[in-house]
């Protein structure tokens, strides 16, 4: 039994070697601009006062198919200021979200505008850039109509998703005077996600086995925007440009992003661009998940307040030295049997097969059929017994594989003390392949041993064992494919 085990074991394992899409990103070839960058020139880092009064005001723009609630900040100093409008990343978009920066902005001299984000034809799957970036230039126009706000410095910023939407905005409207552009990846979302995910679990130190498992399922996910480019709205950007990366960033391929966006300028020609990065900080631009980091907001402040003076610095890239160990590379589409369709009918017929059994025999009882008398009484309760156990490790595994995936999302923003977390998370998922595993094979030696002692099933019992028996085969199969059973584990 033991070496019949092993020799599965041996198979499912080989499975996860052989079958494509083989992922494996190279190393980032060094470029000699981003060895040693030189330090941000002092005058974008020079004390801002943010301590002036401030008027907030609520408002509802409507954007064609729905309306979106806005917040406008404005300093109370007389005159016609600069003004920005915080364009959201991924997810609900709130405007709570950029509250403080927001505020201290205004209480800066700078008008600034947030809204909450369409929840209208934007979800999960489907985001559709070009009405998202419709939705800025409408809030755009908005602010542009108060008479505090200078047109020709009114500009969009827009983080990590945002910064696919802001140049399609900016490209299609002269009104855009500039462009702000946070964690901006500047290449497609799936290169990006990719690169992420690569990033994020090797800071966790996790298996290698979890990045198959992750960039096996990655590349059965289809949607609409996953393989955007955004160069082609780079290239047609012809207003100001400031670039904010963080060198302590998880979630883009911030070296090749800078590249993306200078060759997409260049090309376009222009060079009224400055990108900064900025020591320690994340995604958000700040320390941690914490407080802002030092430089940010006077970078954006004096940059903002200083246009056109500060459209073309001396230095286009300066600030702390990033440094970007693998290439952003997509994950391959994953073959037709790896699908999305093909894994949904997978799990649909284990579960199935799982309850066809007690099914069908509450379907004779109701049509008054009787049993047929059992031809050996012991032999099957205790195989009853393994299939419900079966059914259980089934159901543990596919309870753990989504729980694990959703711990390392979590762990993704906030990485303390995640180490021990998925190993554990990983052993548990290991553990119970293997035990399925087990259960398989000595779940059929027990059939096979009752049917040489003479038991004859009843059609529910066949409809059982095929079902439980065939499920646990699919499940074992799809689990080899996401190399549940891989080594090194």
């Amino acid at each position: 039994m033991g070496a019949t085990a092993g020799v599965v074991l041996l198979v499912l394992a080989t499975m996860g070697y052989t079958l494509p899409p083989p992922f494996d990103p190279p190393p980032l070839g060094v470029d000699p601009v981003f060895q040693a960058l030189p330090a941000q020139p002092r005058a974008e880092l020079a004390p801002v006062s943010a301590s002036g009064q401030i008027t907030v005001e609520d408002v509802d723009v409507d954007v064609g198919d729905t309306t979106l609630g806005a917040t406008i900040r404005a300093p109370l100093t007389p005159g016609r200021h600069p003004a920005l409008v915080f364009v959201q990343g991924a997810g609900p978009g709130v405007r709570d979200e950029f509250t403080v920066q927001a505020e201290w902005l205004a209480r800066a001299g700078i008008v600034t505008l947030v809204y909450d984000k369409r929840t209208v034809r934007y979800d999960f799957r489907n985001r559709d850039f070009d009405l998202l970036a419709s939705d800025a230039l409408r809030v755009l126009d908005r602010l542009r109509l108060r008479a505090d706000v200078d047109p020709a410095r009114t500009g969009l910023w827009g983080v990590s998703e945002g910064s696919w939407v802001v140049p399609i905005a900016a490209a299609r409207s002269r009104d855009v005077g500039f462009t702000v552009l946070v964690s901006a990846p500047n290449v497609s979302p799936l290169r990006q996600v990719t690169w992420a995910l690569s990033e994020q679990l090797d800071r966790l130190h996790a298996p290698s086995g979890v990045r198959e498992l992750l960039t096996r399922a990655m590349s059965a996910v289809h949607m609409n925007f996953l393989r955007y480019d955004g160069l082609p709205a780079l290239r047609r950007l012809h207003r100001p440009v400031l670039a904010l990366y963080g060198t302590r960033d998880p979630s883009i391929p911030f070296v090749e992003s800078s590249k993306a966006l200078t060759g997409a300028l260049a090309e376009g020609g222009n060079a009224d661009y400055t990108i900064r990065y900025l020591e320690g900080a994340d995604h958000g631009m700040r320390i941690h998940g914490g407080p802002f980091a030092p430089g940010y907001l006077e970078t954006l402040a004096n940059w903002v307040k200083g246009l056109p003076g500060t459209a073309r610095p001396s230095t286009h890239i300066a600030g702390a030295t990033p440094v970007q160990r693998y290439e952003a590379s997509e994950v391959p589409n994953a073959p037709w049997y790896a699908g999305g369709a093909v894994l949904g009918l997978t799990l649909c017929l284990a579960a199935v097969g799982y309850v066809v059994g007690p099914v069908a025999e509450m379907v004779l009882r109701l049509r008054g059929r009787q049993l047929p008398a059992e031809a050996n009484a012991r032999v099957w309760p205790p195989i009853r017994r393994r299939f419900r156990r079966m059914a259980w490790t089934g159901l543990g595994l596919l309870v753990s594989v989504v729980a694990f995936i959703v711990l390392l999302v979590l762990f993704s923003v906030n990485q303390a003390g995640a180490w021990p977390a998925v190993l554990a998370g990983w052993l548990v998922i290991r553990i119970l392949a293997v035990l399925m595993l087990l259960q398989e094979v000595t779940a059929v030696a027990a059939v096979v041993s009752g049917l040489r002692e003479g038991w004859e099933p009843s059609r529910p019992q066949r409809a059982a064992i095929a079902g439980v028996l065939g499920g646990t085969g699919l499940l074992l199969v799809a689990g080899a494919y996401y190399s549940l059973f891989a080594f090194p584990w």
